[in-house]
């Protein structure tokens, strides 16, 4: 088998060595070198070609950020941060994101974590996902308008309310900024989106969108009435579902046991979602490893009044998720990330 290349980027000597003796004690990976700073990282990605990078934000010379914008300039390649729980630290590791970086592991205990073993499994996972993922990312291809067929069978009934369901894993953040600063403010229903992040983050990724975005983005609360026009994050460490109520829909937060590894989980919100019969649903799976939003998708079908749309194959940065409820064949449309917002508001202003 061959191995995994990988570049590993930080200022400390002792974490390039830890994290190179975790990688190697791992028989998928090569650690073909190391760099203490965003120059000598450049240099070395294109001397070494790895096929993965790990990447610390804060490093002399050049930092992190500054490195990423020209690496995916000059070399576009698989990056995993590895990211402060700070407030300042949360917020670099969106902006890593955005330019170009697959995912992020959170440092158990500052920049030099003497404890990072704790995340060893985390950070092989990562890198091994990201090494596959599909890059250069570009969502600015030509669109294309496909036939539409709709499962919201309406007769002669009062047309129902409706709401929007998104689940996204590996390069969400990413692929949700390209989505919600797209709708417009005036959309007439809210969202819910599932972002498989842990806890600490989703704030700060909410308050980012928030300031990018028309709509309004919040990191959901528990019993939380849902307004038109905003979006609603599930926070790191809790299952977000709803309940309908007289008033309208009600947000509902658990810390009950993981769903196949993940809380928040896509499944549990959408099967929520299911259950509310007086709604029209728009489901919709962006990038992500696994095949969390299957489940919850198959069961959303079996009840009616959804639409289901996956991103393609061409734009998602890791196509497991929807690769999986396409398997399903109960999808209504595969779209280009580029053009999942056009698809949610010609649903939901029919």
């Amino acid at each position: 088998m061959n191995k995994i290349k990988v570049l590993i980027v930080d200022d400390s000597a002792f974490m390039r060595k830890v994290i190179t003796s975790l990688l190697e004690e791992d028989g998928r990976f090569n650690v073909v070198g190391t760099a203490r700073n965003g120059e000598e990282a450049l240099k070395k990605a294109m001397l070494l070609n790895p096929h993965v990078m790990t990447l610390d934000v804060e490093m002399p010379v050049m930092n992190g950020l500054e490195m990423l914008k020209e690496l995916m300039k000059i070399k576009p390649t698989p990056v995993v941060m590895l990211s402060s729980t700070t407030f300042e630290g949360a917020n670099n590791t969106f902006l890593a994101m955005e330019y170009g970086a697959v995912d992020f592991v959170a440092k158990p205990s500052g920049a030099i974590s003497l404890d990072i073993d704790k995340v060893k499994d985390e950070l092989l996972t990562k890198l091994y996902i990201a090494s596959k993922a599909n890059l250069p990312f570009n969502s600015k291809e030509s669109i294309k308008d496909k036939p539409v067929k709709s499962s919201m069978v309406r007769g002669d009934r009062k047309p129902l309310k409706k709401v929007v369901c998104i689940g996204t894993s590996t390069g969400g953040p990413r692929a949700l900024q390209e989505v919600l600063t797209m709708l417009p403010a005036t959309i007439p229903v809210p969202i819910l989106i599932v972002q498989h992040m842990p806890a600490g983050f989703t704030s700060s990724l909410a308050a980012r969108l928030d300031r990018l975005a028309a709509i309004s983005v919040k990191e959901a609360r528990d019993d939380q009435k849902l307004e038109p026009g905003c979006a609603y994050i599930a926070p790191g460490g809790y299952h977000l579902t709803v309940k309908e109520s007289k008033e309208g829909l009600i947000t509902v937060l658990d810390q009950s046991l993981p769903v196949k590894g993940h809380r928040p989980s896509v499944d549990t919100l959408f099967q929520s979602l299911a259950d509310c019969p007086n709604y029209e649903k728009v489901a919709v799976v962006l990038t992500g490893m696994g095949a969390d939003g299957t489940e919850g998708v198959i069961h959303m079908k079996s009840k009616g009044q959804t639409i289901a749309i996956a991103e393609s194959e061409e734009t998602a940065i890791i196509y497991g998720m929807p690769k999986s409820i396409i398997a399903t064949r109960l999808v209504d449309e595969i779209q280009p990330l580029h053009y999942v917002a056009n698809r949610i508001l010609h649903y939901v202003q029919k």
